[in-house]
């Protein structure tokens, strides 16, 4: 018993560590991400010109989430890891190649495809809710939405596979134990997209073409920078390309067996966003105010959820491979109490301050406020699936460790549909007409979705140690309700009694003064509920801060 708690206890202070430079790394790279939203906010009207960016985005970003950073990474994980322990490293770095070419091969495909089909695409997502005409002085050769939609669509879609290669890059450099530079690479993507965008916005009316079209290009020179600042790293783990391409290798067949029923599985939350626009696209500005609010709720996902799942999968991996069951069980019930302890507050945050933050992200230039109070109403709804959202890609890596894709595929192709169903009732048929409606069917089908699963894990492997979440669970609701009324309570004192919300430092402290009072709070009612995981989470901070 003694020789079984030591490994589970170095094992859970290596997860704690590695999550602790994953996060902040996520952490830079999402707040880069908001910057390059608030700019697109600044510059670019949410019923003009905003709205055709996000659904053009969102088609190769949808794909992105499913075959690229969802997908791919997982699978190739997993089967990189079991090759190199049971085929040794040269044939690991052979798998490598051979992914690299096939992937290339298959996405020119797509690519091409999406370019030739983009306005049928465009057009089914839009349905007619995009004929809205744009205005003389914006139109740069397009009359409505629908054609600048379609433009934007076409020329993004080769950022699909220079984002591919990253993940696989990621991928392969998670197996070897590498997470800062892979989880930083995101962040290239960001400061890349961001500066060409703002220079575009300046240079493309010079030379009659719209400003947005620097946003277009700016994501596709990020995708570059996100692939190609991996490279270094790769080779000093010992990759080296070969011009190596084989349908018949039993590994490169594992990961396209591991890829190919899972499309719907892994990537339930991109196949619901994607349905969600459907519904959702109009004139009215919901879609920029959903992509906007869903972007805020991406920071702590991406702190704390991917975060997590990155580190967690080639751990869990590694066990199942040595056949370390009781390990395994143990690795995988930290990483839930860790993400608990974790999102649950960060949730109740979100939910006091959704306007704050959407006010002081997104409420300058051309955004008004009735854009702030809209999005900040779908981030308060998005706010009860925090937990949901980032839970499900741990659980979903549980069953990935063991390549086993057929629960997670069959579960979530029912969320999907639950989603659609949801949706229909709620838009369709007029029973809730409000864009609240499509992200509150998001977040129960999502949250359902993480339920099912976690309780089919448990009957897979056993003890998961799920009683022990109850009391766990409810010390931290206590913990983050207290939490989360001094916040409130904190913002209304500076917003109404004090400095109001008009300009950059009012708003500024109107946010991250409620924010670092909650976090002592949080502390201090961590520490009398005795949260255990909190202690890991303060000995890591104080180990690489002080």
């Amino acid at each position: 018993m003694e020789n079984e708690t030591k490994p589970t206890a170095q094992q859970n202070q290596n997860v704690t560590r590695a999550v602790g430079v994953v996060s902040i790394a996520v952490m830079v790279s999402r707040i880069l991400g908001l910057a390059r939203e608030t700019a697109i906010g600044y510059y670019f009207p949410s019923k003009t010109s905003a709205d055709p960016f996000y659904l053009a985005f969102r088609i190769p970003n949808f794909l992105r989430d499913m075959f690229g950073e969802g997908i791919l990474s997982k699978a190739f994980i997993t089967t990189f890891l079991a090759t190199e322990a049971e085929d040794g490293e040269e044939a690991a770095w052979n798998l490598t190649s051979r992914i690299f070419n096939l992937t290339f091969l298959v996405l020119i495909g797509i690519i091409v495809l999406g370019i030739i089909f983009a306005p049928i695409i465009v057009d089914v997502l839009a349905r007619d809710n995009f004929d809205k005409n744009l205005d003389t002085i914006e139109h740069f050769g397009f009359d409505n939405k629908i054609e600048l939609a379609i433009y934007l669509t076409q020329l993004m879609f080769p950022y699909l596979l220079f984002v591919s290669f990253a993940a696989t890059a990621m991928g392969l450099l998670n197996s070897k134990g590498k997470f800062g530079i892979p989880a930083c690479a995101s962040a290239f993507f960001n400061v890349s997209s961001l500066a060409i965008g703002i220079s575009g916005y300046y240079l493309c009316p010079l030379i009659e073409i719209h400003p947005i079209t620097g946003m277009a290009i700016g994501v596709i020179v990020g995708g570059i920078a996100q692939f190609l600042i991996q490279v270094p790293s790769m080779y000093r783990v010992g990759f080296r390309y070969r011009p190596l391409l084989s349908l018949q290798d039993p590994r490169v067949l594992q990961v396209a067996h591991l890829i190919g029923p899972a499309v719907l599985g892994v990537a339930a939350v991109q196949v619901n966003l994607l349905t969600n626009t459907f519904f959702i696209t109009s004139d009215s500005g919901w879609l920029t105010w959903i992509s906007r609010a869903y972007r805020v709720m991406h920071l702590p996902i991406g702190i704390f959820g991917v975060a997590i799942s990155t580190v967690a999968l080639p751990q869990l991996a590694r066990l199942v491979t040595a056949g370390e069951t009781e390990n395994f069980r143990n690795a995988l019930s930290y990483a839930l109490r860790l993400m608990l302890a974790l999102t649950i507050p960060a949730g109740i945050g979100l939910m006091v301050l959704s306007e704050p933050i959407c006010r002081l992200l997104y409420e300058w230039g051309v955004t008004v406020e009735e854009d702030t109070i809209g999005t900040a109403g779908l981030l308060f709804v998005y706010a009860f699936g925090l937990c949901g959202f980032s839970t499900l890609k741990i659980v979903t890596d549980g069953f990935y460790a063991y390549r086993d894709i057929r629960a997670p595929v069959i579960v979530s192709i029912c969320a999907v549909a639950l989603n659609i169903c949801l949706n229909y009732l709620f838009i369709y048929r007029g029973l809730f007409l409000d864009p609240r409606a499509v992200v509150l069917s998001t977040v129960l089908t999502v949250t359902l979705n993480c339920a099912i699963l976690l309780l089919l894990l448990h009957r897979k492997v056993g003890r998961l140690g799920l009683r022990s979440l109850i009391p766990l669970t409810l010390k931290i609701l206590t913990a983050s309700v207290v939490m989360g009324f001094i916040c409130w309570l904190t913002n209304g004192v500076i917003e109404e009694d004090w400095l109001g919300t008009v300009g950059i430092i009012p708003r500024i402290i109107g946010v991250f003064v409620p924010i670092g009072l909650s976090l002592l709070i949080l502390a201090a009612m961590y520490k009398i509920l005795k949260v255990s995981e909190f202690d890991d989470i303060l000995n890591i901070f104080k180990q690489r801060f002080f």
